[in-house]
């Protein structure tokens, strides 16, 4: 998706769960489950080939993680499944929470946060374990993992260039045009600047990390999910994924139907969806959490509130992105931003935008930083989404790792877990995945074209998606189109949709329950982005029996804030 996802709060109590349900066992690795299609003759499976047994032979070797009470290991993947026998790799970090009562224990439960782009080891040691029910954390090995490209593996995307590169670049190329974007470029100058920004982007990319590219697709990493899930000796996958991590389950269901035991995606993404229709329902979705923000601030917000009226507080937003196309909003000389000249319309709009994602724990400070912006000084509007990037002792490009050993690239026996996540790599990764996963045009005049559209159905907020799909126009090109679900013999798999989400919009859910066979929804009516670890007892309850008893979701089941429905 365009906006990228936030790596859910660790350790806040708003997301920790109220309380939970003991509920009976079930047996990991059982041959069928409730609703499991009868074995049928199968096409044969991927992952049976000679040249994988390596791969899937692997047993991870746990150590102490940085953080205490988790451990980590490594996983080694075949950098190009079509040649795995190159010595191509990804290493990929996996760090595990065990189970909290081991006699007990039913196996792994393997998450994905989102993204694409979102570290998984990273997530757990900071706590994301606590978003899952106790019931599930008790029977279940909470596993993590940084998928291929992504955080600490090695190699690691990378889009920009070292200090001694960046003054070669700039010394070589023609300077990229400057100047205030506008959220919906009209003119003939506008869409040039536009374009010529994009192709900077992807040119970076692949300047700095052409030879991974092609490899860092959805399809490679659910490949990877499943080499996973066999070196932690599980015979069955027990999933859960977060907005893209559901594509990622998605794709997994679709390449092992069987080897599904249980499957949780909360806060789907249609893949049957073009780029153009993504962007729209995406950009939708925020325009109505904005919508929401304004007409219930008084009640999340209080007297934080940045105006005394849904009507005031709309007003006063399209008011900072109008001052902001014009000139970047004032910020203090210690804000990231100063070295912009300020905040541009797209950073307000992706500020504002980024903060629906968790209404009960943003939309205060929003508020706050909306009114200081209003008044002449956006320093807090830009520091809202600010994170503190990763230390990188290391970028390795791929020019380093191509042809790096098992040990030199922290294979099977390497127990290290250092951080050699380079300070870009969300932002790349996202990208990077997401252009490859996608189709998009090569012809400009597509992209012009569906401005129209994107403003009436959403906006500053379409227009601005659109804008940023550019990038994808010179991106090497994945080998999947657009297609409903294709999952035959797949368990039920259940999905959770949030009726207020403001980048996986409800209706996503709903086409991806129907569109697995068997699948289930589980509504969540509520404001913000996923429900499971943020959405109360209720939510809790209905995944948690999934997950550890395989019970089903009924037709219309419903949870809503405070209720144990």
């Amino acid at each position: 998706m365009n906006h990228p996802v936030r790596r859910r709060p660790a350790l806040v109590t708003a997301l920790a769960l109220a309380c939970s349900v003991a509920l009976t066992s079930c047996t990991a690795g059982s041959a069928t489950g409730p609703g499991r299609a009868a074995a049928s003759p199968a096409s044969a499976d991927p992952a049976s080939r000679p040249d994988l047994k390596a791969f899937y032979g692997q047993r991870l070797r746990w150590t102490d993680c940085d953080t205490e009470g988790y451990v980590c290991a490594r996983l080694t993947v075949p950098r190009d499944y079509d040649a795995p026998g190159n010595g191509k790799t990804f290493v990929l970090p996996v760090a595990r929470a065990e189970a909290g009562k081991p006699d007990r224990r039913i196996g792994s439960l393997v998450y994905n946060p989102g993204g694409p782009g979102a570290a998984g080891v990273q997530s757990l040691q900071e706590g994301m374990d606590e978003a899952f029910g106790r019931a599930a954390r008790d029977r279940f090995d909470i596993v993590a993992f940084d998928p291929r490209g992504v955080g600490a593996s090695v190699p690691a995307l990378t889009c920009t260039a070292s200090e001694d590169e960046a003054e070669e670049e700039a010394a070589s190329e023609p300077p990229v045009s400057e100047g205030v974007a506008p959220l919906h470029p009209r003119t003939e100058e506008e869409r040039t600047a536009a374009a010529e920004g994009a192709r900077a982007a992807t040119e970076g990319c692949e300047r700095h990390s052409g030879g991974l590219l092609r490899h860092v697709g959805t399809q490679d990493a659910a490949r990877d999910l499943d080499v996973l899930r066999a070196a932690l000796g599980e015979r069955e996958l027990t999933y859960l994924g977060w907005s893209y991590g559901t594509s990622l389950g998605t794709a997994y269901a679709e390449l092992f139907p069987r080897r599904v035991r249980a499957m949780v995606l909360d806060g789907a993404i249609d893949p049957s969806m073009d780029w153009s229709q993504r962007v729209l329902s995406q950009s939708a979705g925020f325009r109505r959490s904005v919508d929401d923000y304004a007409d219930h601030c008084a009640e999340v917000a209080g007297d934080s509130c940045p105006a005394d009226s849904p009507d005031a507080i709309r007003a006063l937003i399209e008011g900072l992105y109008t001052r902001a196309e014009r000139e970047p909003l004032p910020v203090s000389e210690d804000s990231s931003y100063a070295e912009y000249g300020g905040m541009d319309a797209t950073s307000v709009l992706d500020a504002v935008s980024m903060a629906m994602y968790t209404p009960e724990d943003q939309w205060e400070p929003l508020s706050r930083a909306l009114a200081a912006a209003d008044a002449g000084d956006a320093t807090e509007l830009g520091a809202l989404d600010e994170e503190e990037p990763a230390p990188a002792d290391e970028d390795p490009g791929p020019e380093d790792t191509d042809d790096a050993t098992e040990e030199e690239s922290g294979g099977e026996d390497s127990g290290a877990t250092e951080d050699l996540t380079p300070v870009d790599n969300e932002s790349a990764a996202l990208t990077a995945v997401n252009c490859l996963d996608v189709p998009h045009p090569r012809d400009l005049d597509a992209y012009w074209d569906a401005l129209p559209r994107a403003e009436k159905a959403a906006g500053a907020y379409g227009t601005a998606g659109v804008t940023a799909e550019l990038t994808c126009r010179g991106w090497p090109s994945g080998g999947r189109t657009p297609h409903r679900v294709d999952a035959d013999g797949v368990v039920p798999v259940l999905v959770v949709g949030t009726t207020g989400d403001p980048s996986t919009p409800y209706e996503e859910a709903v086409s991806l329950a129907d569109q697995f066979p068997g699948g289930m929804l589980l509504t969540y009516e509520g404001m913000g982005h996923t429900a499971y670890g943020r959405g109360g007892a209720c939510v809790t309850e209905k995944v948690d029996a999934y997950l550890v008893g395989l019970n089903p979701v009924h037709p219309g089941a419903t949870c809503r804030p405070g209720r144990a429905d």
